[in-house]
């Protein structure tokens, strides 16, 4: 790989920015100053910047416990993203596994692995979710076994057989768990509301072997650990 383009990759810098630099001797490698930009390295290298190593990192992964209030999105003129609150991270070209709702919580993905992102979303992989919700409406047995068969939602989704638990009723309310095997566009409020009842609270447990972290706080965040992303891969 390039030196350039390896501390480019590494978030030192734009390309010209990083060429900039090389020139002025910002940059060693193995120890001797580089001066060409051009000059060939590998993840055995050592490369310093001003002094300060920097580590090559192919594929990163992130588990993160979304908030309310933020989107996932990489990048946006007017929200906070999901992206804005990681602020230690090796690789700048992370991205959202999938979407959570702006109001949704729970497990989310970041990654800059396109091809384990590929898999965990291809609706041939029926990869599942789990989901938490809170609900206005008393979820009966009837909307178990309607979850169960593959739930006509609309004209335009007819969702997979999905797995619905009651955990708690009470005369005005639910609290269900619910497992999907896809993950339409407001999928869980959209089967909720159609047998009759809404979705007032909502996050998301798993997507996968890959189960949400509870120790992590909402907006917190760790790097996920080889047996996991092994998992994933796995799915």
């Amino acid at each position: 790989m390039r030196l350039d383009k390896y501390l480019t990759e590494m978030g030192i810098g734009s390309r010209s920015e990083v060429k900039q630099g090389i020139r002025k001797g910002f940059v060693k490698v193995n120890g001797m100053p580089a001066a060409r930009p051009e000059l060939k390295v590998t993840e055995e290298d050592e490369v310093t910047w001003k002094g300060t190593p920097v580590i090559f990192v192919e594929y990163e992964y992130i588990m993160l416990n979304k908030p309310a209030g933020v989107i996932s999105a990489t990048e946006d003129a007017r929200e906070r993203t999901v992206l804005d609150l990681i602020k230690n991270c090796s690789r700048k070209d992370l991205f959202p596994v999938g979407r959570l709702d702006k109001d949704t919580e729970g497990l989310l993905l970041l990654t800059n692995d396109g091809d384990l992102a590929h898999r965990l979303l291809s609706p041939k992989h029926h990869v599942s979710k789990i989901y938490y919700a809170k609900v206005d409406g008393v979820m009966t047995e009837r909307d178990i076994r309607l979850f169960k068969e593959g739930l006509k939602v609309d004209d335009s989704l007819t969702a997979l057989p999905a797995n619905l638990t009651i955990l708690k009723t009470d005369e005005n309310s639910s609290e269900i768990q619910l497992e999907i095997y896809e993950g339409k566009f407001h999928q869980v409020k959209r089967m909720v509301h159609a047998v009759g009842k809404e979705v007032v609270y909502l996050k998301r447990l798993s997507m996968g072997s890959l189960l949400l972290d509870e120790t992590l706080e909402p907006g917190a965040y760790r790097p996920l650990t080889s047996a996991e992303v092994e998992g994933l891969y796995a799915e």
